[in-house]
């Protein structure tokens, strides 16, 4: 209505009819512009961003604005006829500022004139295309067909562009990338649950190395994720990407092997790593699916833990395995110095110097050890760093199976000035089972049930430590009978089989033990190595009687005052407790539990300079420290006789050994 309305006012202005002609025409004039034109202009303003700046020419602009016209013309004459489109034309000129000139002078509105400088570079590099774009329109029958504009096809091409960098980006990340991804993996594995991840997971910082290497580190990252992947393509029946990604993950296998630093890759391993990402990549936008992907990552983790949790159990058995194993070499001495000994007559079996075994003026070492070798290295190194070997003596007591071998080796190889003295401890009359209840245990049906029975319910790997049948033999007890051993001295100083010697030792029997019946090197950091490590709390015997932050401390390399020992009764109150742990119910098998609360509130700290431990078990003992210390005690299941040892500690102990001696060669012994 309001257009017919319009054209009759447009026929009184032809006919000049009535004095509100001029009146009615300035209406129809501006009632067209707003209805038609301004919302012409302001398509025409939206349709291109155009600034001062552009780098388009005076003619470009002009044939786009042109375009626009022609465009908008087409569409009017399908609307008015020739009369009224002449009366349009010849009217906008009054219309000042609203006029499709006075937009033209002025380049549109200000508020389109802000322009993106990626934008702007793109219309750059494709403005022939974008006119051609412009101008690809067809009619048909008065109508016209809608084409994709120059800003809509500017915008897809950058949309392109970015697809296609993001694309790049994955397959070429540097060193900052994979960090930065790496470090938000971490963070997200420590929100997943704990009981699925169990304490392996590969994110968790404190399995961080920092010397570590990225490209073998992210290779192996590279192949888990395609293994998922690879689950998710053969469930979705992606045939084609599923064997992409497992010939991808021969390829870094292959690549990977044994290499254990980036200097061991091969070089066409940067080859793999970009191969590998561009499938990653791929196999990421057409299969990757969040619920899918944390799926198959958990179920990884669980079959991973479980191998873990496996191998663990298998790596502890042959441990203690190995631990409590002689090897050959170390038999066959044993079986050639027994054979030797027994075809010496009965006087060329005497030590000389028997004398200075009960004289308390001079410094006497226990040493309780069945493994000849390890003896030897004991007292060489003792001897070799002592001031004064004429002042020291050695009390060896070891089984009847390595007696002879024990004296034969040190009437063979005499250290010297020192006065050496070897005992059985099968002869030891007094040592039986109505008197120590520990070998009352052993000969109960219960204990040889734990010992031997391979089903028994406790038989899991945290019980293996504890099944070691060295916890069998009184050698291993015998340190709680000193007195009843050497009742004529008054201070010894204990050693154990596992340690070597690299000071003088004299000073420690001028150490003051205020009191004290034993005098070790305390174990004990801020959280560890304290009473609850080795006691049972939940105990109310234990719980009452001692304190479970109480310090630890370490056998090995200890001096008993044996005067305060028989004063205080100190194997009466081991008894009292061996007894009342018949059941295991107090602590596990072993001597370091029952020493610590025999002797709690007896044991005087010494210094730590003068026993560094875990040699047998710690990679990472200072150099420093051990080459400060007077004795190093190698401790644990590597022992330096065993090819288990860690080979970085082990030629502190075999410095004391000379691999020439006849009966070493002959048994193969060798360094």
């Amino acid at each position: 209505m309001a257009l017919k309305r319009g054209l009759l006012g447009v026929n009184r202005i032809r006919g000049g009819g009535g004095g509100g002609g001029g009146g009615s025409r300035s209406a129809f004039v501006l009632l067209v512009f707003f209805c038609v034109f301004a919302p012409l202009v302001f398509f025409v303003g939206r349709g291109v961003y155009i600034d001062s700046s552009n780098d388009y020419s005076n003619d470009s602009l002009k044939q786009d604005l042109d375009w626009r016209e022609r465009l908008a013309m087409q569409s009017l004459r399908s609307l008015f006829s020739k009369e009224v489109l002449d009366v349009i034309t010849a009217s906008t000129a009054d219309l000042g500022p609203f006029s499709l000139d006075s937009f033209k002078k002025n380049n549109l509105s200000a508020s389109y004139r802000e322009v993106d400088t990626s934008v702007r570079n793109s219309q750059n590099q494709t403005t022939s295309s974008a006119m051609n774009a412009k101008r690809d329109i067809t009619s048909k029958g008065g109508s016209h067909q809608k084409v994709e504009t120059p800003a809509k096809f500017y915008r897809r091409q950058l949309r392109e562009k970015r697809r296609e960098m993001r694309a790049n980006e994955l397959v070429q990340r540097n060193d900052d990338t994979i960090l930065k991804l790496e470090n938000a993996a971490i963070e997200r594995s420590k929100s997943v649950d704990s009981a699925v991840l169990g304490k392996y997971s590969i994110w968790r910082r404190e399995n961080d190395n920092d010397n570590s290497d990225s490209n073998i580190r992210l290779m192996r990252d590279q192949v888990i994720m395609a293994r998922v992947y690879s689950g998710i393509a053969k469930l979705k029946n992606k045939t084609e990407l599923l064997q992409e990604l497992q010939a991808r993950i021969k390829d870094s296998q292959r690549v990977l092997a044994e290499a254990t630093t980036d200097a061991d890759l091969p070089r066409s391993a940067h080859d793999k790593l970009r191969d590998m990402g561009q499938v990653l990549s791929k196999a990421k936008m057409q299969l990757y699916d969040c619920k899918l992907v944390t799926g198959k990552l958990r179920a990884m983790l669980q079959t991973a833990d479980e191998q873990v949790r496996s191998l663990k159990k298998q790596s502890t058995f042959l441990a203690q395995l190995a631990a409590k194993t002689i090897p050959n070499p170390i038999h066959c001495l044993s079986m050639r110095l027994t054979i030797d000994y027994y075809l010496l007559s009965p006087e060329k079996r005497k030590f000389p110097r028997r004398e200075n075994r009960e004289n308390p003026n001079l410094y006497h070492y226990a040493l309780f050890s069945d493994n000849v070798l390890a003896a030897s290295v004991v007292v060489n190194s003792t001897i070799m760093n002592a001031k004064d070997p004429s002042k020291h003596v050695f009390h060896l007591v070891t089984d009847k199976l390595n007696f002879a071998a024990m004296n034969m080796w040190f009437l063979l190889n005499p250290p010297g000035k020192a006065t050496i003295h070897v005992e059985n401890v099968d002869e030891f009359k007094w040592l039986n089972s109505s008197y120590c209840p520990v070998l009352r245990q052993l000969e109960s049906a219960a204990m040889k049930e734990y010992y031997f029975k391979a089903d028994h319910p406790s038989s899991g790997s945290s019980n293996l430590k504890y099944r070691n049948p060295k916890y069998l033999s009184m050698l291993n007890h015998l340190r709680f009978y000193l007195p009843e051993v050497y009742p004529k001295l008054n201070k010894i100083l204990f050693l154990d089989d596992d340690i070597i010697v690299q000071k003088d030792l004299t000073p420690l029997w001028e150490v003051n033990l205020n009191g004290k019946v034993n005098g070790a090197v305390e174990t004990c950091g801020e959280s560890f190595h304290r009473f609850d490590k080795y006691l049972n709390f939940s105990n109310p015997h234990i719980a009452r009687n001692f304190n479970p932050n109480a310090c630890g401390w370490a056998y090995g390399m200890n001096m008993f005052d044996l005067k305060e020992w028989k004063k205080r009764d100190i194997t009466g109150i081991y008894h009292k407790w061996q007894n009342m742990n018949e059941n295991r119910t107090l602590w596990k098998l072993g001597t370091l539990p029952p020493g610590l609360i025999t002797f709690y509130g007896l044991t005087h700290p010494l210094d730590k300079s003068w026993h560094v431990l875990g040699l047998g078990y710690n990679p990472s003992i200072a150099k420093k420290d051990i080459q400060n210390a007077a004795v190093v005690h190698y401790n644990g299941n590597m022992k330096p006789w065993l090819e288990l040892a860690m080979s970085k500690y082990r030629p502190y102990w075999t410095k004391y050994i000379k691999f020439d001696h006849p009966y070493l060669r002959r048994c193969n012994l060798h360094e």
